[in-house]
């Protein structure tokens, strides 16, 4: 079709097919894209009217996934379980980990003895196991470096830190720590990602820095300050892990 005879309706039927397979976000993309092309035909009068521009509201939105945390009580009774678990010990440290480090799933499973570094007390994930791409520096407390020690004769001839239970060249799978969450009980009401909630939501309750929060999830600012903001707020991350690290302690004293 000649751009220009492109009418609105037409351009929503075609974005419809992608929104029908539940591509929300791929058909999202692709009204921006679009608004863009026409755009473009404006500029260089191949046309004059801007067809996708007005389509976001006649489309299905996508609602972010909310993914359960745990309130301290529940988190106190989640803890109490998970260190009485007599199963697999990898899992069982892998949750535990997650849980003092606030990373992602995946960016702890995935993490490699060679990125870890137990004199300087962190660990440094390579941008290529990021879900942001770039390199995240996490300080570790006093917590988190005795279950590195403590996993270092079992796993430390390997690749990974969790290796799998098959094969030490593969890393352990995010089934395992949703599986060990189900046989404790708390199915539907803890996740992996939910760790990272429940973290934000409890230091920023209680007056924690908010840079040094959405630096250590390696959130990324949305405005300009963000561009220019490359501060790793190391020395203050130490101290707030510590701080998180002895309040999780301090749920099954």
């Amino acid at each position: 079709m000649d751009i220009a005879q492109i009418k609105p309706l037409e351009m929503l039927n075609c974005l419809k097919q992608i929104e029908n397979r539940g591509a929300l976000e791929i058909a999202k993309k692709m009204r921006q894209h679009c608004t863009e092309v026409f755009q473009y035909a404006i500029i260089t009068e191949r046309a004059e009217n801007n067809p996708a521009r007005e389509l976001a509201k006649a489309m299905v939105t996508h609602t972010p996934e909310n993914y359960a945390f745990l309130m301290e009580d529940d988190m106190r009774e989640f803890m109490k379980s998970l260190q009485s678990y007599s199963g697999n010990i990898l899992v069982r440290y892998a949750t535990e980990l997650l849980i003092l480090t606030a990373v992602r799933t995946m960016e702890l499973l995935s993490c490699k003895w060679e990125y870890v570094d137990l004199d300087k007390r962190y660990i440094i994930l390579p941008k290529e196991s990021m879900k942001k791409s770039r390199v995240h520096v996490v300080p570790l407390s006093n917590q988190a470096i005795n279950i590195l020690k403590f996993l270092q004769p079992i796993t430390g001839r390997g690749e990974y830190v969790f290796s799998g239970r098959n094969s030490s060249s593969k890393h352990m799978s995010n089934g395992a720590i949703l599986g060990l969450i189900k046989r404790l009980g708390f199915a539907n009401r803890a996740t992996g990602h939910g760790f990272r909630h429940q973290f934000s939501s409890v230091l920023n309750e209680h007056g924690f820095n908010r840079d040094w929060i959405e630096k250590q999830l390696n959130h990324e600012e949305g405005n300009v300050r963000g561009i220019y903001n490359h501060a790793q707020y190391l020395e203050g991350r130490r101290e707030m892990m510590k701080w998180y690290a002895d309040y999780i302690d301090s749920l099954t004293a």
